[in-house]
Order: C-alpha cells, then sequence, then structure tokens
C-alpha cells in the first residue's frame, strides 16, 4: 500500500488525487498538512482524509506516509520537493515542476542521489489519447513534419487568484502553456529550441504568451493565455506531408477527447478513453514507486520542459520565474 499525504489544500487535489485514489488499487490518501491547520481540518472532513498535520515539516517527519503530492504554489514546488527527499518521501509535484530550469536541475540532482520516485504531475503524459498520438507520428503515417502547434487558452479575470502573482511564479506560460510544451515533446519526441515569442504582460506576470519553436527544422507554435478576447480555446495539430492530425482535448482527454487524421489516403477518428489522465498518472506512479515500474514524467524530463519555458519567457523579453 501506497501511503499518501498532501502538502497543501489546494483545490486540485480533488481531481489530482483524491477522485483518481478512490479508484486505484494500493494507493491510500492518509494525511494532509496545510499553512492553517483549520484549512488541514477542513479538507480533510470534505476529502474523507483521515488524518491532518499542524505544518508541512511534521508530515514530512511523519514515518507513515510514503509519499507526498504537492499541489502548492509554483514558485514552492521546488523548495517542497527537495524538503520531501531529504525526508526520504517520494514526490509526486504539480506541474510546472519547479520556478526555473535552475531550480529543477537542483531538484533533479536531489532525485538521482537518493531512493525515492520524483514524478511531476504533467497528466496529459499518462493519458493513452496523448501517447497514441505520439504513435501516430513516430510511425510516419504522416510523413514529414511540416508544422506542430497547441494552444491552451482558458479566460481568468485578474483577481486573487495565484495564477496572477508574480511572486508565486504565476502567468500563463507556467500554469497553461507548460501544457502544450510538454504535449509537443512528447509527441514530437524532440527538445525544440525557441526562435521568438511575444507577450501581454500585466505587471510582470503574462497574461499571454505566443512563441515560436524549432523542432529540428519542423516549426512549432504554442499559444497560452489566462486574458484572451477568443474565450476558451483548446487543442493540437500536427502537420505533414501526408496529412494532418488534429487533437480535440489534448490537455483533457477525458472530456470528449479525439484524434482525427485526414489526408489524400489518410481517415482514421479515434476518441479518447473516458478514464481521467489523473488516474492513469496515480497508477504510474503507484507502478514506480511499488514495483520499479517506468516514470515518463520523472525529473530530467521536467527541466528539459523548464529550459523551454524560461528560453520562451526570455524570447519575449520577460523576467525567468523564481522561486518563493
Amino acid at each position: 500500500m501506497l501511503r499518501i499525504g498532501v502538502l497543501g489544500a489546494a483545490r486540485i487535489t480533488k481531481d489530482a488525487l483524491i477522485k483518481p485514489a478512490r479508484k486505484v488499487d494500493g494507493v491510500e490518501v492518509t494525511t494532509i498538512a496545510a499553512r492553517d491547520p483549520q484549512r488541514a481540518a477542513e479538507a480533510a472532513s470534505r476529502h474523507g482524509i483521515p488524518n491532518t498535520h499542524r505544518s508541512y515539516d511534521e508530515l514530512l517527519a511523519d514515518p507513515d506516509v510514503d509519499a507526498v503530492y504537492i499541489p502548492l504554489p509554483n514558485g514552492l514546488h521546488g523548495r517542497w520537493t527537495l524538503a520531501a527527499i531529504d525526508a526520504g518521501k517520494h514526490v509526486l509535484c504539480e506541474k510546472p515542476f519547479t520556478a526555473n530550469a535552475d531550480e529543477a536541475r537542483a531538484v533533479a540532482a536531489a532525485a538521482d542521489a537518493s531512493d525515492v520516485v520524483v514524478m511531476e504531475a504533467h497528466h496529459t503524459s499518462h493519458h493513452p489519447q496523448t501517447i497514441r498520438a505520439a504513435q501516430i507520428v513516430r510511425d510516419g503515417m504522416l510523413g514529414e513534419l511540416t508544422s506542430v502547434k497547441a494552444t491552451f487558452i482558458v479566460p481568468m479575470p485578474p483577481g486573487s487568484d495565484i495564477r496572477w502573482n508574480a511572486a508565486l511564479a504565476g502567468g500563463s506560460l507556467m500554469d497553461l502553456g507548460c501544457y502544450p510544451v510538454r504535449w509537443l515533446r512528447d509527441v514530437v519526441g524532440l527538445q525544440p529550441t525557441v526562435t521568438s515569442a511575444k507577450a501581454k504582460d500585466r505587471d510582470g506576470v503574462d497574461a499571454s504568451m505566443d512563441a515560436m519553436l524549432d523542432f529540428a527544422g519542423t516549426p512549432g507554435r504554442v499559444r497560452a493565455a489566462m486574458w484572451s478576447r477568443k474565450g476558451l480555446v483548446i487543442g493540437a495539430e500536427v502537420r505533414g506531408t501526408k496529412g494532418r492530425m488534429k487533437v480535440r482535448m489534448p490537455f483533457q482527454p477525458q472530456i470528449g477527447g479525439r484524434i482525427k487524421v485526414v489526408g489524400p489516403d489518410l481517415r482514421l477518428r479515434e476518441p479518447a478513453r473516458g478514464r481521467a489522465s489523473y488516474t492513469f498518472q496515480l497508477e504510474d506512479f503507484r507502478d514506480a514507486v511499488l514495483a520499479g515500474g517506468p516514470n515518463v514524467t520523472d525529473s530530467h524530463a521536467a527541466v528539459e520542459t523548464m529550459q523551454t519555458i524560461d528560453s520562451i519567457y526570455l524570447a519575449a523579453g520577460m523576467r525567468v520565474r523564481q522561486p518563493t
């Protein structure tokens, strides 16, 4: 049995961990800690978590906790992942893995020197729809690639939401753009270079980001926005000399996800499996910890994602995010 403790009372915990844990054998969410003990108690009651701790450090010292899930603000991910590794706990840390690539490298080094599993919660990478899209591209069904793009635009009006807080490493690229960045790398199988980027800067926070990439000669584009006149826009497209693949709901495949391939000699439509990507992720985390299974979103993969994110910020004339 893998006993998981939660650092923080974030809303994402319900979908990302609590609901999947009810469906995944061999996993139990046993305790939670928050900066405010009352919030921890309320979250424990709401989610049916049997125990609470008065602080993050107290939870990490608990010998009855095998692993921790970290859904804290972006700027705190690296610090508490390092603390968990030092405490000998396995880690499932929400994306983005850290505030920047330098911090990700430090975490990767600590993970390599330890006996624990450290996994970034890029749940989309674990879903069969992403794996299938990668197979279509890598098997050459589309021919030689000519362009790739992915978009994640979700309007979130500025306010008290931590995504709009520069001090907590917020911004549209960190909270939304990391999905298309990682998805394109998963599917194409190459680490891109950044050729240009343009941001709408709102007091140091990128309200939107539009970046042009290069995947070994194939042009790519990533768009992300928390503030846009376009409304909700989510999708991905890969074009090649033999045809085009469009992917609906690439970052939430369980909500009407679909792969559609068209071309002169191509006709393919495949709906996504209805299970949530978070469930596949938790199964993979369990298997990596308990059975030595593969870790496709390990710390080294996270370093590559953060390198691309840092390069996009610099190309857009913005500062790289910093730890809190």
